[in-house]
């Protein structure tokens, strides 16, 4: 027995896999990007040269796939995923994928990657119009700079496409299938966006809501009865959108509203008519988005449903309230009683007396701020590069949709979605980019703010009440009617710390009672800092 036997334990590294036996079956995968190049003979044309490749280097075709128009610029082709799905199933048996040229095999930027992965399984791309050896690191090379080529080409008619999209916007020509209501026609070699038959029902619907202040469901019914059925969402859509007065608002036009050169079905007039009634609220209360008597609203919320409360007044009763709208809740609340428990609760946030004990809520703070920011770094890289790739889903959505390789509603649907992770991967960037230069200075700053937090929020304008409440309690306060019991899931750190050591001062039992917390709700936060607190003769 050899000697190196007893140490193969120690030995690095993974073993060379198992060369893949090759094969002489092959798939066939043809393609064209339109609808226009399908019916030119060009898959005909693609499909005979790669089978007369196959005969002559007697390969066995053992499936054919494309044979229809599907864009390149993404891997969400349904032949193409199919291919793929067959080769990997049949790894050891497929050898070859034949193509006409590699353009027609892919032009994105997973294309390399993609080879490299069949690669490994034994599987190798061949152009049948290309020949290029690619057992070889120098074949390989040409392959790739092909792939390359190829997605260049892309971005140069994508930008060249866009800028001829906005510029077709900005005079007034709307570039892609229009809504409902409308349709293209060419008169004289002219393209031309008219209203159809839909159009007109759609005309009579933006008039009920204008001059009989018909509900959506009532519009509904009536489009029914002639025979156009919308749906909920797209009728509220369709009477909020400005292409129906003729004006065009467009992501490209980057936050502009232009004067399109379509037909209109109503005047401007009945369109901000139809958009003042449905911004009405159809409860029995007035709402007021600025109204300092109910700064509460939307940072209460319902302990039940978990909602925010909104604010209303009874006009017979000249008194405002809290409610919550979800039906069944039932939880309301008189706004000037709930507005006094809170300025007790900031009550808790005050320090009266003992500088040394702000000198050790300003060194507790500072400590916590350094154990909380550790690794915030790689966070921050991890969340660069999922905002890189959610821009570029982005990109890769919007020119689908003006190339007309997917509808409406899907693009519509994904943007949505893809907006709302960008939104969010960019206020958690916000919150990981902000960097405290001075912290001891900031912290002092907070103290002194918190000394006069509730003079300050009882005489405060509206936003400035806003801006107080969210910046002690981050996730709001829900309220329970049936209790009449306040809770709060998150007091931020540095004012927990003033409360904490607020109630040692004053030799109080419980921390908030407003908030149900008491002494051993704050004493946990200080745990294991092992900071020195000041005596203060307790």
């Amino acid at each position: 027995m050899s000697e190196t036997l007893f140490f193969d334990t120690f030995a690095k590294g993974q073993k060379a896999p198992k060369a893949i036996k090759s094969s002489k079956d092959c798939v066939i995968y043809t393609r064209v990007s339109s609808q226009q190049q399908a019916d030119n003979l060009s898959l005909a044309t693609q499909l005979k040269a790669c089978t007369l490749y196959a005969e002559k280097q007697g390969y066995n075709i053992a499936a054919t796939f494309g044979g229809t128009y599907e864009s390149a610029e993404t891997d969400e082709r349904k032949q193409f995923t199919a291919m793929i799905s067959f080769v990997r199933k049949y790894k050891g048996k497929i050898s070859y994928i034949l193509v006409y040229s590699l353009e027609r095999f892919s032009r994105n930027d997973n294309s390399i990657w993609l080879t490299n992965e069949l690669r490994k399984l034994g599987i190798e791309i061949i152009s049948v119009t290309q020949p290029i050896d690619t057992s070889s690191a120098s074949g390989q090379m040409q392959q790739k700079m092909l792939f390359l080529f190829g997605e260049f080409d892309n971005q140069l008619r994508r930008q060249k496409c866009m800028a001829g999209t906005k510029e077709m916007l900005l005079r007034g020509d709307w570039p892609t299938q229009p809504p409902m209501g409308f349709e293209i026609v060419r008169k004289d070699g002219k393209r031309k966006i008219v209203a159809n038959a839909k159009g007109r029902l759609i005309r009579q619907a933006f008039h009920w809501k204008a001059f009989d202040n018909l509900s959506i469901e009532a519009i509904r019914a009536r489009l029914a009865e002639k025979g156009l059925k919308v749906c909920h969402q797209h009728m509220s859509k369709i009477l909020r959108n400005p292409f129906y007065c003729g004006m065009m608002a467009h992501n490209m036009l980057e936050g502009k509203v232009v004067e399109g050169n379509h037909e209109k079905l109503v005047s401007k007039e009945v369109f901000l008519m139809v958009n003042g009634l449905l911004k009405e609220n159809p409860q029995g209360y007035r709402i007021n988005k600025e109204n300092s008597e109910i700064p509460l609203k939307r940072f209460l919320i319902c302990d039940h449903c978990g909602k925010p409360m909104r604010g209303y007044i009874v006009k017979k009763k000249s008194l405002y309230y809290y409610k919550c709208n979800t039906k069944a809740c039932n939880n309301n609340k008189s706004a000037r009683d709930l507005n006094n428990v809170f300025e007790q609760i900031l009550h808790s946030f005050r320090i009266d007396q003992a500088k040394d004990m702000i000198r050790a809520v300003n060194k507790q703070a500072v400590a916590k701020f350094n154990q909380l920011t550790v690794g915030d770094q790689d966070d921050y890289r991890d969340l660069q590069e999922q905002h890189t790739q959610i821009l570029k889903k982005i990109d890769r959505l919007e020119e689908r949709y003006i190339e007309e390789e997917i509808g409406g509603d899907l693009y519509h649907k994904y943007h949505a979605r893809y907006k709302e992770e960008k939104a969010e991967i960019e206020k958690n960037l916000m919150k990981l980019s902000k960097q405290v230069s001075n912290l001891d200075e900031n912290v002092g700053t907070a103290i002194k703010l918190a000394l006069e937090l509730p003079l300050k929020w009882v005489s405060a304008d509206y936003n400035t009440k806003k801006r107080i409440q969210f910046l002690l309690f981050p996730n709001g306060i829900s309220y329970c009617k049936k209790t009449d019991e306040c809770r709060t899931p998150r007091i931020n750190t540095l004012f927990s710390y003033i409360a904490y050591f607020q109630q040692i001062i004053s030799n109080k039992k419980r921390g908030i009672p407003e908030l149900g917390l008491d002494f051993a709700s704050f004493a946990t936060l200080v745990a294991g800092s092992r900071i020195e607190l000041p005596t203060l003769g307790l």
